[in-house]
């Protein structure tokens, strides 16, 4: 395929045209993108990627990663046929097959596991595509039919969307396109530059426009650099410096007394627990300023309209969750939702009425009888725990769109758990990642310019589609085909295995609520679709919450009946340097680990050119802790706890608080220099609510190598 193509391009194009599609990766950006495509000897070649200039948030602009899809659909490392392993796992050894072979034994080996129980056969999934029909649409239609266990996909967001649930009734906030608007945007716990592009954009507008920025970040990232002011606690105790902005709110009386009494609950409840968080104590747990957090609350009081800007980082912590809950509670105290440019932005995702019964068809979980089935919930965030350890075992594990070994946490029981002779692995993938490596099959699948797909989004409040510009590359196929295939060969003959890919993006949406108007057919020829919301979006400005009472929910009743704690109070971390604790005293420094601007996750890692622009993985540190153990700028260094250790170069800067380690990641295990990568050092233990990781709640210790 590849010397086909390349003869092709010798030759003129026979006609040139454009081809509407969407970025597929895990961002709240969601780019509208046009694909400049060439038709060459009766082969398609995409020769140009840019950014719609006609959607309002993409702008015709695209990050660095993403300009150079190009390059990664046409990678000389693209999985382009089916590969079976040939030597020991781990070991990346692989002999092609063809499709027939590969599909052939692995529905044998699932028919086998599933005739003893079908619960043993675990899907891993993630955002590797957000697009709802190559993500989570035939391949949940299989493993339903299956049986087999369900997963919990909580590797990233559960415990801000659980949070944000219990507090407002839904995932939404001010349009992207409104910070443009806003007098104070506060950016808590997101590097924007490097993870939400287009809304620094307007944040920027908005800059010009004389607003004030600030970050709230534990690392001085190249967002903090570029605001107004920079507040720096440590790690997992956002929610003591939120309910510390409680108490002087709360004190000084800059309340909105009417949006109080008529939209929220639980005023009293909540203001008795903020009075016990002064703001001495809360700058003590925060190990930042006094005057900060006064600072704060006077800004965000007196500067209108104010948007907090959230994002998943901060949430990476025991008391990830609460910590949400606290923040999401500030613009209900203080009016800030009033306006179009205020209040708090975690998520949009709840605004798109999507059909997951349509896409998924959890109906295909009843017996002959008519009961459902109701399987085991394995939590993907636990998988290296569960791999050792699920009763009953897993045998058979499916991954496609993630990358577990690299990705998950305390990396050396998952890659143990991986390398188990007994546990038999599928794994879809358009390159060899670190999980690849572990599998007994590697089938090729398609990249974005190659399939058809249709996408919401957590960012904005657009639609999209994605048309496929070019053929599938060499053998390579959908997921959604990929499973197709299976189905027949299990001997699935539900109707619903034969749905095309069109099919199922046209029935993704309820015709109901936002997303009434949202046509398949006029969706592919547009490109994008706003959903049907006031023009300007102010979601609560008279209340309308979503939630039991309808208010805002300063006290919960839902968690109160849970047993869970009613009120949004700090729920320290497991892992503190400020605790006393033995563990802080032997590993004083804590490490987070939040993406390398030119990777996302794990995508982009093996893209050369970016790749080249991180260099290598490496680790940030303040000067102060560097000189205590006698390290040197560009010194390699080992990061280590009980968990495990790494090497990584070091560089030393006050971009990295004192007390405080940055390894920028998620690198590939296998292009580190020692076959590592920072979660060897992350556990697996689980947020307060949500069930999430807790990534960024870890103690560390580093000395030279």
């Amino acid at each position: 395929m590849a010397n086909a193509i390349q003869g092709a391009m010798s030759t003129a194009p026979e006609r040139t045209f454009t081809v509407r599609a969407a970025c597929p990766h895990d961002c709240p950006d969601t780019c509208a993108m046009l694909v400049t495509v060439e038709e060459r000897q009766g082969h398609r070649v995409a020769t140009k990627i840019v950014g719609d200039p006609d959607h309002p948030t993409t702008h015709g602009s695209l990050c660095t990663k993403v300009a150079r899809y190009l390059e990664r659909t046409y990678h000389a490392d693209r999985l382009l046929h089916p590969l079976k392993r040939v030597g020991p796992k781990g070991k990346g050894a692989f002999e092609r097959v063809t499709w027939d072979e590969a599909l052939d034994d692995i529905a044998k080996r699932l028919t086998a596991i599933a005739a003893n129980d079908p619960e043993r056969i675990v899907p891993y999934s993630y955002a590797g595509t957000m697009g709802l029909v190559q993500g989570e649409s035939m391949a949940a239609r299989f493993f339903h039919k299956l049986g087999a266990s369900l997963l919990d996909r909580t590797i990233c967001a559960s415990a801000g969307a659980e949070a944000m649930g219990y507090t407002i009734g839904t995932r939404t906030g001010p349009a992207m396109e409104a910070f443009a608007d806003a007098k104070l945007i506060v950016f808590w716990g997101t590097n924007a530059i490097a993870s939400n592009l287009h809304l620094w954009s307007f944040a920027q507008a908005a800059k010009r426009n004389g607003a004030k920025l600030i970050a709230i970040d534990p690392y001085r990232s190249l967002t903090a650099e570029k605001c107004h002011e920079h507040i720096a606690p440590l790690p997992g105790t956002d929610g003591a410096l939120a309910l510390g902005l409680m108490h002087v709110l709360i004190r000084e009386g800059w309340l909105d007394r009417d949006y109080v009494s008529r939209y929220t609950v639980g005023f009293d409840a909540l203001a008795t627990l903020a009075a016990s968080y002064d703001p001495k104590r809360a700058a003590a747990l925060c190990g930042i300023a006094v005057e900060q957090i006064e600072r704060l609350a006077h800004d965000y009081w007196h500067i209108r309209p104010a948007a907090i800007r959230l994002n998943y980082g901060m949430q990476r912590a025991h008391g990830g969750g609460n910590a949400v809950r606290a923040i999401t509670c500030l613009p209900a105290l203080t009016g800030h939702w009033r306006s179009h440019a205020g209040g708090v932005l975690l998520s949009t995702s709840g605004m798109f009425n999507k059909d997951k019964a349509a896409l998924e068809r959890p109906d295909l979980l009843a017996r002959p009888d008519g009961t459902l089935r109701h399987p085991r919930t394995i939590n993907m965030s636990t998988i290296g725990h569960d791999l050792a350890a699920a009763d009953p075992p897993i045998e058979a594990l499916i991954v496609y769109n993630s990358n577990p070994v690299a990705v998950a946490p305390d990396s050396k029981r998952v890659a143990a758990g991986f390398a188990r002779e007994d546990l038999f692995t599928v794994v879809l993938e358009q390159f060899q990642t670190d999980t690849a490596d572990y599998a007994d099959y590697v089938l090729p699948a398609t990249t974005q310019l190659e399939h058809a797909d249709v996408h919401a989004t957590y960012g904005h409040l657009y639609v999209l589609a994605n048309n496929p510009a070019i053929e599938p590359l060499g053998e390579a196929l959908p997921n959604t085909e990929i499973f197709r295939r299976l189905a027949a060969r299990m001997g699935f003959a539900e109707p619903c295995f034969q749905d095309s890919d069109d099919a199922i993006a046209a029935v993704a949406f309820k015709k109901s609520g936002t997303t009434a108007s949202v046509d398949w057919a006029s969706l592919k020829e547009k490109g994008w679709q706003r959903l049907d919301l006031p023009t300007p979006y102010a979601p609560f400005a008279e209340g309308g919450f979503p939630t039991p009472s309808g208010k805002c929910e300063l006290y919960s009743e839902t968690l109160r009946g849970m047993g869970l704690n009613p009120l949004p109070d700090y729920v320290p971390p497991y892992e503190s340097p400020l605790d006393g604790s033995l563990l802080a005293a032997r590993y004083p420094l804590a490490m987070i680990s939040p993406p390398a601007r030119n990777f996302l996750n794990s995508t982009f890692v093996n893209v050369t050119s970016l790749r080249a622009n991180d260099g290598e993985p490496s680790l940030e540190m303040h000067p102060t802790d560097a000189a205590a153990r006698g390290i040197a700028d560009g010194d390699r260094v080992r990061v280590f706890n009980d968990r495990g250790n790494l090497e990584l170069a070091v560089r030393v800067t006050d971009r990295a608080r004192p007390g405080v380690v940055v390894a920028l990641s998620i690198w590939w295990k296998k292009l580190a220099r020692d076959g590592k990568n920072a979660n060897e050092l992350t556990h697996q233990r689980l947020t307060d609510i949500g069930r999430a990781p807790t990534f960024y709640d870890c103690l560390v210790d580093v000395s030279r190598a």
